[in-house]
């Protein structure tokens, strides 16, 4: 069943302005005809001039907005400059009632246009089926049938200048949930390294579990790529790094290893470089990002360290791959834990907890009980240590100065950090970057 049907006025042919409140009438009839037990939200979208009040065009479609009374408190009228302005707030709406199923009832001539700006600015949680405007029929059914996602038609010119209009709309939305953070490693000497972990503010990511500065976009999630896009670009301006030249692991909770300059696997959970401006990432939202660095050889890396991650070690895999490839000594490696959750809230079964104490069992808390607390830090930087990583060359949970510590649980500071654990399938994600000073 259809959620919510939006009808697209943003850029009528011009035989059909003079009759706009005739086409509206007999949309929002049959729309009523055929929902009268289930009624979708409604969504008008049309044009605000340069100039003009958005009151101005409620008023002029009043009249036959108001003889709708079974969708009167469903139905909203959305004016903006752009069509990305008009779209964007729209999903915004979508995304606060939890609504996937979208009929969309649109002129012909903007269908295929259309179907870029929903690439752009929605993902496959969502369905969409595109009806023509001017052939809505008395007794239409509203149960979706099919989802249409024909390949785009459009000159490339022209998907190009939607491309441009969606990055310039979003570049000019306020950030959400305060200024824009990064935490530092006063390990790590900045003389030589570009690096930090993000936080969740800063961004335009607004529903709740990944607002703000989400940086991971998933077909699973509502947040689109191009807000994440957005996202990074701010963080890169903050940061001082160029979002073109940006790396990040394509997870796969294993330990293999990338090597930039060379094959690129189809997935890895660690990547090494020595290229300058280069900027390499791991994602984490309870899993670790651990930054790895070598002043003296000038390498760095940096590794997804999650429970199968740490006990399949990948991190000493990411030590490895700076040893062999670029000769750093490794006495010379410099590695940093990131945010990421403690020993305070993460559990896993027994049978997984097991692992962790034969590592050491101070890495499980209540180890007799059916899902014991597992302490994935811990077991990171003792596997660096018997790896042959200095103690004093590790940064962890273990700093007892507030001031320096930054390995925070993410799922005690949901200010703060996101979490998979805390927040569930919706969840955003923050990242560890590293990049070797020009």
């Amino acid at each position: 069943m259809v959620e919510a049907v939006l009808i697209d006025l943003f850029s009528l042919p011009a035989n059909l302005q003079n009759n706009i409140q005739g086409l509206l009438h007999n949309t929002l009839e049959t729309i009523e005809k055929c929902s009268s037990i289930h009624a979708p939200c409604v969504y008008v979208m049309c044009c605000q001039r340069q100039g003009s009040e958005r009151k101005d065009e409620q008023e002029f479609l009043f009249p036959t907005l108001s003889g709708f009374q079974s969708l009167n408190r469903r139905l909203e009228v959305i004016c903006a400059q752009t069509t990305s302005a008009a779209l964007y707030t729209i999903k915004q709406r979508l995304d606060e009632k939890d609504l996937s199923i979208i009929k969309i009832i649109l002129p012909t001539m903007r269908k295929d246009l259309m179907k870029i700006y929903v690439d752009h600015l929605f993902t496959a949680v969502y369905q969409f089926e595109f009806e023509d405007l001017q052939v809505v029929s008395d007794r239409k059914s509203l149960q979706i049938s099919e989802t249409q996602h024909e390949g785009q038609t459009l000159p490339s010119q022209d998907v190009a200048l939607i491309q441009s209009e969606i990055q310039m709309y979003l570049e000019s939305l306020p950030s959400l949930k305060g200024e824009l953070t990064i935490l530092r490693s006063s390990l790590i000497p900045d003389d030589v390294f570009l690096h930090g972990f993000t936080t969740r503010t800063g961004g335009i990511s607004y529903i709740p579990t990944l607002s703000s500065c989400n940086l991971f976009s998933s077909s699973k999630r509502r947040d689109p790529q191009v807000v994440v896009k957005e996202n990074l670009r701010r963080l890169a301006n903050a940061a001082g790094f160029n979002p073109e030249a940006f790396h990040r692991v394509k997870i796969d909770h294993a330990n293999a290893v990338c090597i930039m300059g060379k094959t690129e696997p189809a997935n890895y959970d660690g990547i090494v470089t020595n290229q300058k401006g280069v900027t390499l990432a791991a994602p984490g939202a309870d899993c670790i990002p651990v930054l790895f660095a070598d002043p003296v050889r000038r390498a760095c890396g940096a590794a997804h360290s999650g429970w199968k991650g740490t006990l399949l070690g990948v991190s000493m895999a990411t030590v490895n791959a700076m040893v062999s490839e670029y000769g750093c000594n490794m006495k010379d490696i410099l590695v940093v834990l990131g945010p990421s959750v403690g020993p305070c809230c993460y559990k896993l079964p027994r049978e997984s907890a097991k692992e962790f104490h034969r590592i050491d069992p101070k890495c499980v808390r209540l180890f007799d009980s059916a899902n014991p607390y597992i302490d994935i830090r811990r077991a990171t930087r003792i596997l660096l240590e018997r790896g042959g990583i200095l103690p004093e060359n590790i940064q962890d949970d273990s700093i007892t100065d507030q001031n320096q510590n930054i390995t925070f649980c993410t799922a005690c500071h949901p200010d703060k950090f996101y979490s998979h654990f805390r927040d569930g399938t919706n969840f955003g994600t923050q990242i560890g970057f590293i990049s070797i000073k020009d």
